[in-house]
């Protein structure tokens, strides 16, 4: 079952569900419309790759606006942010540990014989493809940059 029909699915059993999966059937029709919007704009159908993409892009966008809710002393709205971003983590593939992406980095850093923090560009295009949708890409950039020294 793709990721697109495992979204239906999921949608019509929060639908089903009726109170107890209001939050959940939100959050699945916004990834639906996010990916929808993606299909428009790129003019093609999006495969589970470019669909795990989306669903990273809009879990990103949650830990933003929970650094600013926590910023405003707004409890509430980060409560609300954190329910849907583990609701959207179900989709996303299982994700790396700080461990598992130190241990990459070091990989990589080898690989591409980097020797500092001028090679972090090098490093981080190489790095990338492997961690995409797996982890965030700002502690990956942390990890790689403190492995480099600068």
């Amino acid at each position: 079952m793709s990721l697109k029909e495992r979204l239906v699915e999921d949608m019509k059993a929060a639908q089903k569900a009726k109170e107890e999966g209001k939050v959940r059937l939100s959050v699945i029709r916004m990834v639906r419309a996010a990916i929808k919007n993606t299909e428009i704009e790129k003019k093609t159908e999006l495969d589970d790759a470019q669909i795990i993409e989306v669903i990273a892009r809009e879990v990103k966008m949650r830990r933003d606006a929970i650094a600013e809710f926590s910023k405003a002393k707004r409890p509430d709205k980060v409560q609300e942010a954190e329910e849907e971003i583990a609701i959207l983590m179900e989709y996303l593939p299982q994700q790396l540990t700080e461990g598992e992406i130190r241990q990459l980095a070091k990989e990589i850093i080898a690989e591409t014989g980097a020797q500092g923090p001028k090679d972090l560009g090098k490093v981080m295009a190489a790095i990338t493809p492997k961690t995409k949708g797996r982890a965030d890409g700002k502690v990956v950039n942390q990890i790689v940059r403190e492995l480099l020294g600068s």
